[in-house]
């Protein structure tokens, strides 16, 4: 009876294993093919129509992130990592003309997994949203106002005012934190953990260890 116990177990863990790799799977495909950048919002899409209930086996989120490599990868090897150079160039170009408010990139485009649908996401920091306003006006540049809600790892939720903009075909959303959130990045949604930021000298280094000098990027034209 323990012996046909014990393997009883080891079959519903071994089935538990397969459907939380399903899951992951799915959901990756998910976040790569319908720009879905929610991990939680991925995961129940996956369980819905892979007709599986809410259990346990929902697989984490960094599961679900390695997956999405996975097909990205396998996919879209030929189009994916010319899409990448493209958004970090414009990211680039965008942080030198929003130098004054210290930019830093964060988010898929930073981590490598950008697709045809990701935003290129970028945190500034001002005394105030209207300066980012008022610079963004007086450049010509049309804007769409919102607000983003971070978690921050002392436990508090902030909500900060936001900007989503398109330029050169490139769409952008601009994150104003308070000048001291230079010194505490959020939290991210893939770990909890303090949420990776890369400064414009970083990320010009990374596209020049990526393929050698080329020279400066050309400058982000307002």
């Amino acid at each position: 009876m323990a012996r046909r116990g014990r393997s009883g177990f080891r079959e519903r863990e071994g089935r538990g294993r397969r459907m939380r790799l399903l899951l992951a799977q799915e959901a990756g495909r998910i976040m790569a093919e319908e720009g879905v950048e929610d991990y939680q919002r991925a995961k129940l899409k996956a369980a819905q129509r892979l007709g599986v209930p809410q259990t346990r086996h929902l697989p984490r989120n960094e599961e679900i992130e390695q997956a999405r490599r996975e097909h990205l990868r396998l996919f879209h090897a030929a189009s994916q990592p010319g899409r990448l150079r493209a958004l970090r160039e414009a990211a680039l170009r965008a942080m030198t003309f929003l130098a004054a408010f210290q930019p830093r990139l964060v988010g898929p485009v930073l981590h490598g997994t950008a697709d045809r649908h990701t935003e290129v996401t970028l945190h500034l920091f001002a005394g105030a949203a209207e300066e980012v306003a008022v610079h963004l006006m007086d450049h010509g540049l049309a804007y769409e106002a919102l607000d983003r809600r971070v978690a921050m790892p002392d436990g508090r939720e902030l909500r900060l005012p936001a900007f989503r903009v398109e330029r050169e075909g490139v769409p952008f959303l601009l994150v104003v934190f308070p000048p001291e959130g230079l010194r505490a990045a959020p939290c991210s949604a893939l770990d909890g953990r303090p949420m990776e930021r890369a400064s414009a000298a970083r990320l010009r280094a990374l596209l020049e260890a990526e393929a050698g000098p080329e020279g400066p990027a050309p400058p982000f034209s307002p």
